[in-house]
């Protein structure tokens, strides 16, 4: 007997009878429920869309309650430790972990993509010399769709495949030179003789003739970091790269879109905010009486609780040791006393425990980045490269949905109805 949902409609006292697959049932079959023969038939409410399934996905697993992410069915903690952001890159995109002949052409064909275009330098040339790094980076990744056109070609797989790794190779480098722009530095071409992410760290900070090695350290931590922030699956901006591409449109252009989703301070900019509440608390000395405020509600609690996690975000303890392999390279940031002893205090506090804010990746990404250099204005950015992966995997999958359709969500009108027409000069 198939699983079933019984369903008494208190004001007609009739009843129904739903399907139950994977646990959900079809918001479709609520649309017989019905007062009235001409009625439109129930809808669900879901502001947010925080008990809404808008897809079916084989991309990323979450289970809040008990702190798990995977990739692929693969744990991120061995992801972590035992891959490089390429191969995790190959794993979201194909499904499957590359040999090494997989790993070997993979990685070259990347690099084959690693430029842009010189009319790329003159558009960037034309930002102001304080224009924001995220905003430079959603408008070059969008007129990339001008330079591509055949990418609007989006029932071809092979196509798909091609605008997917121009997208992840050209990403990094439009990302180093919105950094270059902002401190007045010529721009770095890519080298291709160099792994992902060294090569993204040289296109930042080589200077002038000067040979620039970057430390062992801090690469793996970038690339640990890149592989941290891959995919998540059904947040706010992959929802927003599933729902521009649902129109069929080129995957620049939905990926600028996502881009953008990320730029907001509640989606990509939460590292950055940690920072500011580290500084704003000073000394150690100062955490009992912030988190006294906290708990007043005068101050947030950054970096702590998430919409999914309801325990320990795996990412925040993996990011954690990264922080402090990357310390032993750059010295140790005073922020990082305040941040260890917040979170002591914190985890053993009865109020946030209740609560459940435990940190999550946000709490130790932001000192990583200042460790290594950059300016709060570039920590968005630092998540929009390699989250391009995770959206690219999104975009693959919808558009071999054969359930896809353009998005199109439903509203509860509450506003007036059936007005005539009154005359300007009649109106109060």
């Amino acid at each position: 007997m198939p699983d079933t949902l019984t369903i008494t409609d208190n004001r007609t006292g009739k009843t129904y009878e739903v399907d139950i697959t994977n646990e959900t049932i079809s918001a479709m079959d609520l649309r017989k429920i019905k007062v009235h023969d001409d009625d439109f038939g129930m809808m669900t409410y879901d502001p947010g869309y925080t008990n809404t399934a808008s897809c079916s996905s084989s991309v990323t697993y979450i289970d809040g309650d008990k702190g798990i992410l995977e990739y692929r069915g693969y744990p991120i903690e061995q992801l972590a430790e035992h891959c490089d952001f390429q191969e995790v890159a190959y794993l979201l995109l194909h499904g499957e972990l590359p040999n090494a002949s997989q790993l070997a052409e993979w990685t070259d064909s990347l690099k084959m993509h690693t430029m842009v275009h010189e009319n790329i330098k003159e558009q960037m040339a034309s930002f102001r010399y304080d224009a924001h790094a995220m905003g430079m980076l959603i408008s070059t990744v969008a007129s990339l769709s001008t330079f591509y056109p055949e990418a609007k070609k989006v029932h071809c797989a092979e196509n798909r495949m091609i605008q997917a790794k121009r997208l992840i190779a050209k990403v990094p480098t439009l990302a180093a030179y919105a950094y270059r722009h902002s401190q007045g530095h010529p721009y770095n071409y890519p080298k291709n003789n160099l792994s992902y992410t060294e090569n993204f760290l040289h296109m930042m900070f080589k200077m002038s003739d000067n040979p620039y090695k970057p430390e062992p350290a801090l690469v793996r931590a970038l690339d640990v970091l890149f592989i941290l922030h891959a995919d998540h699956e059904q947040n706010c901006s992959a929802s927003v790269m599933r729902a521009i591409a649902s129109s069929e449109a080129d995957p620049y252009s939905a990926l600028a879109g996502a881009a953008a989703a990320l730029y907001g301070p509640l989606h990509g900019g939460a590292n950055e905010a940690v920072l500011n509440m580290l500084r704003t608390i000073g000394d150690v000395k100062n955490i009992p009486d912030y988190v006294a405020k906290c708990k007043d509600g005068v101050h947030r609690l950054m970096g702590f609780g998430h919409r999914v996690y309801k325990n320990y975000d795996p990412r925040a303890t993996i990011v954690k040791k990264c922080a402090d392999d990357v310390f032993k390279v750059t010295g140790r940031n005073p922020l990082l006393d305040i941040a260890l002893e917040l979170e002591k205090i914190a985890l053993e506090d009865e109020y946030f425990v209740k609560r459940k804010l435990y940190p999550n990746v946000d709490f130790y990404s932001g000192l990583i980045y200042q460790a290594i250099g950059l300016p709060v204005t570039m920590f968005p950015v630092m998540f929009a490269i390699p989250r391009t992966v995770g959206w690219l995997a999104q975009w693959q999958e919808l558009m071999e949905d054969d359930e896809r359709r353009i998005q199109r969500p439903r509203q509860v009108y509450l506003g007036e109805r059936k007005r005539d027409f009154v005359p300007i000069d009649q109106r109060g």
